[in-house]
């Protein structure tokens, strides 16, 4: 019950967006107007530093702000409906039951190794998040992995964790063609579509043994000691039934081998052809029908699961477009390069490898007003791909900030629909959650920063 006041008490994200469209609308009466010359190179747009000039100011009256939630969901049309078809197609896959017959298959098979079947079920969240961008469906696994890690004389917070972890943290903060953080970034900041690929593997991997190191030593203690757990609405008696004879269906194997080869031709295309979301979408859409067809999946239904999986997008999609109205506001009263000239002379003079650790930490912050990837990516890249090219830090590692930023502060704000709901689900109190969490964000933090740091001194590129 206590719990539930305190998700009550949590500000709804949709509220945050409006306060801050309102917050921005005052400040255009605050704030001056100036602009940036920008010009065309190499096909991207680039802004001349040396150009800043202040205008007449242009505040925002009630009409503009009235029409800016309009505006900003046209302005942000093309990756909302990216978002929508992708749902919809992960919802049709979901449909089919690949994807939960593979981590059922995963339990049987490890159900008697735990300290093995640990690490490999992290694996196949972290790939889910690092690949696809799973996040609010996870919360379906948390109601079958932590009973799992009771009857196998664990915690609730181990088998939360597990999910949790992997999807959000190793994998968001990854993000290797995750089409919700990577994706969109990369676009707004007009890199190529998964460019830099290199370094989120390698910060996948990290980020990775980090993530299972921590959760076996949790669960160890636990194994020695039921006393130091943390069983959330469980008791640590409870017994759940585990099939650990379970056997995968045939098509189910077959299905996900297609989206395996889905994810290798998804890799192939974007790197040689240069291929945009609207073929991405398209593919997992197509990659979901054939993968409903194997599965004896009824058109009647891949329809109903297509809409239920463009359902649970709603949200995310809707912040993008709430996160593109602050922008309109924003340009069309001319108050960004005044920002962008005020943080320019602010840090300008640091270190570029410095400015580029700042940008980790300004990308956390903003995490906890704004905690959906994409509408994320949607605010702050438009800004921070600019202030890059002018403070020598390049366009990928400031896409990279971003990520890493959402991804671990993820895990620790009451902000993060998908972690508060998370913990419902398993019982277990935020604050137990903080105590536990905090010294792995630290960790997680510091490997960032290392992460960063090579970034900047490889030149992280293509720009």
């Amino acid at each position: 019950m206590g719990e539930t006041k305190k998700e009550k008490k949590s500000l709804h994200p949709f509220v945050l967006m409006v306060a801050i469209i309102f917050a921005m609308s005052i400040l255009t009466y605050v704030l001056p107007s100036g602009q940036y010359e920008r010009v065309e190179k190499d096909g991207r747009t680039l802004v001349n530093p040396e150009s800043y000039e202040t205008v007449a100011s242009n505040p925002i009256d009630a009409i503009g702000v009235i029409s800016s939630f309009h505006l900003g969901l046209v302005k942000g049309a093309e990756i909302i409906l990216f978002v929508f078809l992708f749902g919809g197609a992960l919802g049709m896959m979901k449909k089919t039951g690949a994807i939960d017959a593979f981590i059922q298959k995963m339990a049987a098979k490890f159900g008697k190794r735990e300290m093995i079947l640990l690490p490999l079920l992290v694996f196949v969240f972290a790939m889910l998040g690092s690949l696809i961008g799973a996040a609010e469906d996870s919360l379906v696994y948390i109601a079958i992995v932590v009973p799992l890690m009771i009857t196998l004389r664990m915690d609730a917070l181990t088998g939360f964790a597990t999910v949790m972890l992997g999807v959000m943290a190793t994998g968001f903060a990854s993000g290797i063609t995750n089409p919700f953080n990577t994706a969109i970034a990369q676009t707004i900041a007009e890199l190529p579509m998964y460019s830099g690929m290199w370094l989120r593997i390698v910060a996948f991997i990290v980020f990775y043994i980090i993530t299972v190191s921590y959760i076996v030593i949790h669960a160890r203690k636990v194994k020695k000691d039921p006393s130091k757990g943390v069983f959330g609405k469980f008791n640590r008696e409870d017994q759940f039934e585990v099939d650990l004879n379970y056997k995968m269906d045939t098509r189910h194997l077959i299905a996900l081998l297609v989206l395996l080869a889905n994810f290798g031709l998804l890799i192939y295309g974007v790197m040689k052809y240069q291929w945009y979301i609207s073929v991405i979408g398209g593919l997992f859409l197509v990659t979901a029908i054939i993968m409903c067809f194997i599965c004896s999946v009824k058109l009647g239904e891949m329809g109903d699961s297509f809409v239920d999986g463009a359902k649970d997008m709603v949200s995310g999609a809707l912040i993008i477009g709430f996160a593109q109205a602050i922008l309109v506001i924003s340009e069309n009263a001319q108050i960004i390069d005044p920002i962008l000239h005020f943080i320019v002379g602010l840090i300008g003079n640091l270190p570029s490898w410095l400015n580029a650790v700042g940008m980790l930490f300004i990308q956390m912050v903003m995490n906890f007003l704004v905690p959906s990837g994409s509408g994320q990516a949607a605010l702050t890249m438009p800004i921070m791909a600019p202030l890059a090219d002018m403070i020598g830090v390049t366009r990928q590692t400031a896409v990279l900030a971003f990520q890493l930023g959402d991804g671990i502060s993820n895990m620790i704000f009451p902000t993060s629909g998908v972690l508060m709901a998370g913990l419902a689900i398993a019982g277990i109190p935020y604050t137990k959650w903080l105590k536990w969490i905090w010294p792995y964000c630290l960790i997680m933090t510091i490997a960032s920063i290392i992460l960063l740091l090579i970034a900047q001194f490889t030149n992280y590129g293509p720009f």
